[in-house]
């Protein structure tokens, strides 16, 4: 008969240290499988299709360019002050308007108007973008992006909570020719 063998402290040590990598691992394996699990399990917020009013049509009169603000419908409580994001409205005949994302389609920072030139400039790399949105020189390879808009009982709506991107964007080139 084999009589029981005492445990050693290496032995205790080596079982205690197994035990701790253990409970470390699981802690650090929950955000990794969160983070790898997420996109299947993440539901879009009820907002990102909002049809957000930026004002009366008489707040934009024809063939001028005016900053407007919209309250963001993808926001949390803590974001405050910074889910108010501003954009640029076109109206260019009084029937059509161009709605701009104030972003730099270079680096992001955000454009100016200035009407008397009748240019968007941005003020970190000398992007210029003439009053339609298209590029006009400086490093932006394409024109500013441009929201949905529509107008409904004398409002006019964009379409926002998604940001526009390249993607959905009006003004980009479709196709390039050679010139002959």
């Amino acid at each position: 008969m084999t009589e029981p063998r005492d445990i050693t402290r290496r032995d205790l040590f080596m079982k205690v240290a197994m035990f701790v990598n253990g409970v470390v691992g699981l802690i650090l394996a929950v955000p990794i499988l969160r983070y790898l699990l997420s996109p299947v399990s993440r539901e879009r917020k009820p907002g990102y299709d909002s049809w957000v009013p930026l004002g009366n049509l008489e707040q934009f009169p024809s063939g001028e360019t005016r900053l407007a603000t919209y309250r963001n419908p993808v926001v949390n409580a803590w974001d405050g002050d910074t889910a108010d994001i501003a954009c640029w409205v076109r109206n260019v005949d009084g029937k059509t308007f161009q709605v701009f994302a104030i972003n730099c389609a270079h680096l992001g920072c955000p454009v100016r108007w200035f009407p008397q030139s009748g240019l968007f400039l941005c003020p970190c790399h000398g992007g210029a973008y003439y009053q339609d949105g298209s590029r006009a020189s400086g490093p932006p390879e394409r024109g500013l992006f441009e929201y949905d808009y529509r107008i409904e009982s004398g409002k006019l709506l964009i379409r926002a909570g998604e940001m526009p991107t390249p993607g959905s964007a009006s003004n980009l080139v479709r196709e390039i020719r050679t010139c002959v």
